[in-house]
């Protein structure tokens, strides 16, 4: 059984750092595109970042030059570091990835279970 385990969110004040890391487990044959994404309340699910096997990256214009995505193929995990937090960036933080499993017959997206980013100012 494929899973995607997050860790790392939790409560800090405005302007301090955290650091997000997901890590795929379960039998597989691929992983292709990875990503975080975030949901406020009351607030659509809204890209955070992703990051391509080759580490070609893009970010979602709130996080620009705040975050960075960095990925590690031979542990099949990801990694989000968050600097200068703001608390609009407060959020239940989910890892995405696109996945071949090893009895699967196609790539399919699986999420992990999220993990709350609370920021006070």
């Amino acid at each position: 059984q494929v899973q995607l385990v997050e860790s790392g969110g939790g409560l800090v004040q405005s302007g301090e750092s955290l650091r997000l890391t997901c890590i795929v487990s379960g039998d597989i044959i691929k992983v292709s595109l990875m990503a975080w994404f975030r949901q406020a309340p009351g607030q659509q699910r809204e890209l955070v970042a992703n990051i391509t096997p080759a580490s070609k990256v893009a970010y979602g214009h709130p996080v620009k030059g705040r975050f960075t995505i960095s990925r590690d193929n031979a542990k099949n995990s990801i990694s989000l570091q968050m600097n200068s937090l703001k608390p609009e960036d407060t959020a239940i933080y989910y890892c995405y990835a696109s996945i071949m499993p090893y009895f699967g017959i196609r790539e399919d997206d699986y999420w992990g279970q999220g993990t709350q980013v609370t920021v006070t100012s």
